[in-house]
């Protein structure tokens, strides 16, 4: 098949050779075998999409990346023809070469959505992305996870009724388009990327590209943002601090000013400290994920806006819609599944994107708590939503926390007490257990040692109860 030659510049060229390998890109050399090369495109259309450039290897023992390209597009033929029995140029896959006059050769661009059904590699077997990796779908439960996934139908797929200019003439996609590679037109590249449907933009294409969304949209789409002086349990009229703020605009607008707002109202909230007043203060990046996480997973066919509750002693993010597919609050942090692929895809286009670290941002939040020593955010699922708790709350110590492992536990280990108490080092623990020990508050288990060594709860005694022991 002929396919076009882009012409790209060199500042353009630099940024592809640069470009880092993750759950939406790939670069790949030519010396590739295209069959090992069909498993990546497998795993980027059973997932949300992607690109993969192929034609940047890496040279010396250093592993630098360097453009070497195809001599001439019939030196391609080969991966071409592979490509075309299993991903036939149209829809849901799209080739082109691309150019560079202080580049040597073509580097072959393979553009891959997100496939409607199941997409396999050359070698029979179906994969999915995971981060930089291209994993096999390898166990039935995981291919009926996929089916399922698959069967669902994405409402920001949807064609809306408005006006394709909207979106085409838009500021938001004029200074956007200065940074694709390569260049292209808005309604090209927009159409290109499936966000034009019949000449109309999809859900995502308004929510993304257009200057005010919640203005074209039948559903809210907006965020609201409350300040609650109370501590109390549900948030009523007069405790409220002012009106609601209400913010708007595209999605990647959207989320930096409800950081912005977020962190602003809540570091104005004094809180008696040793001894004086002080700033309430959150980790910016458990805000910030926390936040993106609502905007991108949220399903936008509700008509709500998501809430942002900012109490005296917590923060409360709800967003609507239950959680998509097979993720429960149990696994959220170790499962990914994007009910909104091509939001979150083409979000991560833009500079500086807020969804940098795809599939780790609650991760990231997590991390973020536990390191100012506060405890970890609580997910909870609504009968139509998704509730987040950020809680201002001290971790408890490592004893107490270990103490109340033990309520419902025989005994502790090692490795388990520095999962529960958030201590990394094993040196530490061992002191930890030590100091317990000379308490009286544990023991031992008898015939356990070195690594497998467990320790158990001593039989209450007179005199202080354990928990107060743990404490002094």
């Amino acid at each position: 098949m002929a396919l076009s030659i882009q012409r790209i510049f060199t500042e353009q060229a630099l940024k592809l050779i640069h470009t880092e390998e993750g759950q939406f890109s790939d670069v790949k050399a030519t010396e590739i075998a295209p069959a090992k090369l069909t498993k990546h495109i497998s795993a980027l259309a059973n997932t949300d999409g992607g690109d993969i450039y192929i034609g940047i290897g890496e040279v010396g023992t250093r592993k630098r990346r360097k453009w070497k390209g195809f001599s001439n597009p019939e030196a391609a033929n080969g991966h071409l023809q592979c490509f075309e029995n299993l991903f036939p140029l149209g829809t849901d896959f799209q080739y082109e070469f691309l150019r560079c006059d202080a580049q040597s050769g073509l580097v072959l661009h393979v553009q891959v959505n997100k496939a409607q059904s199941i997409t396999k590699a050359s070698n029979g077997i179906t994969y999915i992305r995971r981060g930089a990796q291209s994993l096999p779908v390898d166990t039935p439960d995981a291919m009926k996870r996929l089916e399922y996934s698959k069967g669902l139908t994405a409402f920001e797929t949807e064609a809306t009724n408005v006006s394709k200019a909207e979106v085409v003439t838009s500021g938001t996609i004029k200074q956007f388009i200065r940074e694709v590679v390569p260049a292209a037109k808005p309604e090209e590249w927009l159409r290109k990327q499936m966000l034009l449907r019949d000449g109309r933009p999809t859900v995502a294409g308004v929510l993304l590209f257009a200057e005010e969304p919640q203005a074209l949209l039948p559903k809210r789409c907006g965020i609201k943002v409350y300040r609650y002086k109370t501590t109390e349990l549900d948030g009523f009229r007069d405790a409220l601090a002012f009106t609601p703020k209400t913010v708007e605009g595209c999605l990647y607008k959207q989320i930096k000013e409800a950081v912005k707002l977020t962190t602003e109202i809540t570091e104005s909230i004094p809180k008696l400290g040793a001894q004086s007043l002080e700033q309430i203060k959150y980790p910016p990046e458990t805000l910030h994920e926390i936040i993106t996480n609502a905007v991108l997973h949220r399903d936008y066919s509700i008509a709500d806006d998501i809430h942002i509750r900012i109490f005296d002693n917590r923060i409360e993010v709800q967003s609507p819609g239950k959680l998509p597919a097979h993720v429960t609050v149990h696994n959220i942090l170790t499962e990914r599944f994007a009910r909104n692929g091509a939001i979150v895809r083409i979000l991560n286009k833009f500079p500086d994107p807020p969804n940098k670290d795809v599939g780790e941002g609650l991760n990231t939040a997590f991390s973020a708590m536990h390191q100012l020593g506060l405890k970890e955010p609580i997910i909870t699922e609504k009968e139509n939503s998704v509730l987040v708790f950020i809680k201002h709350e001290s971790l408890a110590s490592p004893e107490e926390a270990i103490m109340d492992y033990l309520e419902t536990h025989p005994a502790i280990k090692n490795k388990e007490a520095r999962a529960v108490s958030h201590v990394r080092a094993d040196y530490q623990i061992k002191s930890i257990f030590g100091r317990m020990v000379s308490k009286r508050l544990i023991e031992q288990v008898p015939g356990t040692r070195t690594s497998s060594t467990a320790y158990r709860k001593v039989a209450k005694s007179n005199g202080a109860s354990k928990r107060e022991a743990a404490t002094k």
